[in-house]
């Protein structure tokens, strides 16, 4: 599968706001400046579609995209703000807290929450305590290890082993998860083949319904 179409449609400030959930989502979040906008980007094959910014932070709202893909399906892409460190006030980011919390708890069509992860850092515990949470919530999701390109690809390699160590203390076992380059363009293929086989898992319970 590939993406043929991507279009912004709109940002929301709370999951009431978000456009009607009448079909398939997903969702991408991480620590700040893990470089999701330029995964985004790179998925969608659309240099400009989430803008990239060097000071974390910048996303500040609930963001839809509208996808088509090579199998004529639309579906929508959804861009959250980073969690952890970010420029802001306390109030700011316990009000973003409170959008993320909302949004992944009450948004029906919501197939698949990708977290990213920094591929260059150790296991850090605001990532695996985040994870943890999405266990508690029910939350169907995936894990991005990002920016491989930025150490040699057996620390890389470590890393994402690590992490997935950490998470077999408190899992019975790992998560899907995907290497991935925005520069080299890596990973792109196997995360678009995961959402095409969400998809067609989505649809497939629609009809049933």
């Amino acid at each position: 599968m590939e993406i043929i179409h991507a279009d912004y449609l709109i940002s929301s400030p709370s999951v009431e706001k978000c456009p009607d959930p009448n079909k398939a989502e997903y969702a991408f979040i991480g620590r700040s400046n893990v470089g999701k906008s330029s995964l985004i980007n790179m998925l969608c094959n659309k240099k400009d579609l989430a803008k990239v910014s060097s000071s974390p932070g910048k996303t500040q709202m609930i963001n839809h995209f509208i996808i088509v893909s090579s199998d004529k399906r639309e579906w929508y892409l959804v861009d959250l703000p980073g969690y952890g460190y970010a420029k802001r006030s306390i109030k700011q980011r316990n009000s973003w807290q409170k959008m993320i919390e909302g949004y992944i708890q009450k948004r029906q069509n919501l197939v698949n929450l990708f977290v990213l992860i920094d591929s260059r850092l150790k296991p850090q515990k605001i990532d695996l305590e985040f994870i943890n949470q999405l266990g508690e919530w029910q939350m169907p999701f995936a894990l991005v290890f990002t920016k491989a390109d930025k150490s040699t690809q057996r620390e890389a390699a470590n890393n994402v082993n690590d992490f997935l160590k950490e998470l077999l203390k408190t899992w019975e076992e790992v998560p899907p998860h995907f290497v991935t380059s925005a520069i080299k363009k890596t990973g792109a293929k196997q995360i678009l083949n995961f959402i095409n086989e969400s998809n067609t898992s989505f649809q497939a319970h629609r009809n049933k319904a």
